[in-house]
């Protein structure tokens, strides 16, 4: 085999993994290194180095739900944004953000939603939550600041309906490092503007 043809079928390869990861996460699977490796045992391919990215992956999500879920999804999708405004106008004092599937569309039904907040005071949105009588889960986080690793405050609320919604407390100068782009990171104003050209 030429590497020419090598490289072709190594491509093919890399495209039906990201078709069947997406059926996959498409089918309640939400995390995007799980689905990618099912996918790869299932075409027999599980030694594979050549695993498409999560970018990949989530193309061919948003095909398959034109596809396969298109009467059902805009529904769904819509709910979970409708519940990730109501979150963010409840936490408006720390300049909440929504990031992930729920923002870019790939969301399904199980799927979770995050949001990003902003305080250089650690307890205070652990405070707001006790005050407002919310139920959580705390733990932590790893993320990169200014090029190194830090462990921040995650906090895990459960809607009425059953969606998680998984919050991270950023220092209040991570707001304004440049790092957050309009097709990845919503603000409330941002999210309102979604919903109503959706509806």
């Amino acid at each position: 085999m030429t590497h020419k043809e090598h490289a072709h079928k190594r491509d093919l390869m890399r495209e039906q993994l990201a078709h069947l990861a997406a059926k996959l996460m498409a089918e309640g699977v939400t995390d995007f290194a799980f689905a990618k490796r099912k996918a790869a045992r299932q075409l027999g391919a599980s030694d594979t180095q050549h695993l498409p990215s999560n970018q990949e992956v989530q193309e061919a999500l948003h095909s398959y739900r034109l596809l396969y879920q298109h009467d059902s999804h805009p529904g769904v999708l819509h709910q979970l944004r409708t519940e990730a405004l109501d979150a963010m106008r409840l936490l408006v004092d720390f300049n909440p953000y929504l990031t992930g599937s729920v923002l870019n569309g790939a969301a399904g039904e199980n799927s979770d939603i995050n949001l990003m907040l902003f305080s250089d005071d650690a307890k205070a949105v652990l405070l707001f939550l006790l005050k407002h009588k919310l139920e959580f889960e705390d733990g932590e986080w790893r993320v990169r600041l200014g090029g190194h690793e830090e462990t921040v405050p995650s906090y895990t609320l459960t809607t009425e309906s059953g969606t998680q919604i998984h919050i991270i407390v950023l220092p209040e100068n991570a707001r304004h490092s440049g790092s957050r782009h309009p097709e990845t990171h919503a603000d409330t104003a941002a999210v309102t503007q979604l919903i109503e050209t959706e509806s």
